[in-house]
């Protein structure tokens, strides 16, 4: 069986613009109903697709989130080129990771880390995340069980550069957060699996902005964009790009 490859979207409604950032193995899937809302709500969006992803994992592995942070500033940059000028950022995860990033190194109207990891001591978590997803993807493929272990096997002895490099852009990141002055909306939930929770209040108490919140999410996971408290992620997200001070 084929797998569909997923593609980057564009949704232009107001002049209003918002970067939207998918995490790590994941696609613009994970942001695309926020993407929707925003749009029902007067906002134009963006997602791109970092190299490598929505891809068959053999492929991931071949990238360095490098190649992905330059994917980044490409939206970033695409956005610009379409005409709008005050643009936000949001991120799920390594997004969350890359728009605290964009924020001290562009000029940003806001910025919202959504579970985005601080801490590089769950490796363990990302590599068993790497794995189940390496493992979906080949039984969406059709293969066979005997099959798919020999190639998942292949492809957790050939991750580590990537997983390395990986570990030093978190690091990067969070010994920058405090040149962040941009207003701050934190979102991290509270039965997250994948990351050591604590990076949202390290987010929280370390980013330099007059203006930062922080939002726990009792009841959703790791990837809070389409879980069962997305509808309140949405409307908080709302309601923090309402509060900002646009020019139009």
């Amino acid at each position: 069986m084929k797998v569909i490859q997923p593609k980057p979207f564009t949704f232009e409604r107001g002049p209003r613009a918002v970067l939207l950032l998918h995490g790590f193995t994941g696609h613009t899937a994970d942001v695309r109903m926020l993407g929707r809302f925003l749009e029902r709500n007067g906002y134009t969006s963006h997602a791109p697709i970092y190299r490598g992803h929505g891809l068959p994992p053999e492929e991931l592995i071949q990238t360095r989130p490098e190649q992905w942070w330059e994917d980044v500033q490409k939206a970033f940059r695409y956005l610009k080129d379409l005409g709008y000028n005050e643009i936000a950022v949001a991120g799920l995860s390594l997004g969350g990771v890359f728009s605290l990033k964009l924020a001290y190194m562009e000029n940003v109207k806001a910025v919202i880390p959504m579970c985005a990891p601080m801490y590089f001591n769950n490796e363990s978590q990302l590599t068993a995340g790497f794995q189940a997803f390496s493992k979906e993807y080949k039984q969406l493929e059709g293969k066979d069980e005997n099959t798919i272990e020999k190639e998942v096997s292949y492809l957790m002895e050939n991750s580590s550069p990537m997983f390395h490099e990986l570990g030093k852009t978190i690091t990067s990141v969070k010994n920058h957060v405090d040149m962040i002055y941009t207003p701050t909306m934190v979102v991290q939930a509270r039965l997250d699996k994948m990351i050591d929770t604590k990076s949202a209040t390290y987010i929280y108490e370390n980013v330099e902005a007059d203006r930062k919140e922080i939002k726990w999410y009792e009841e959703s996971g790791h990837v809070i964009t389409i879980d069962k408290e997305k509808e309140q992620l949405h409307d908080d997200i709302l309601q923090f790009l309402e509060s900002l001070d646009w020019e139009n």
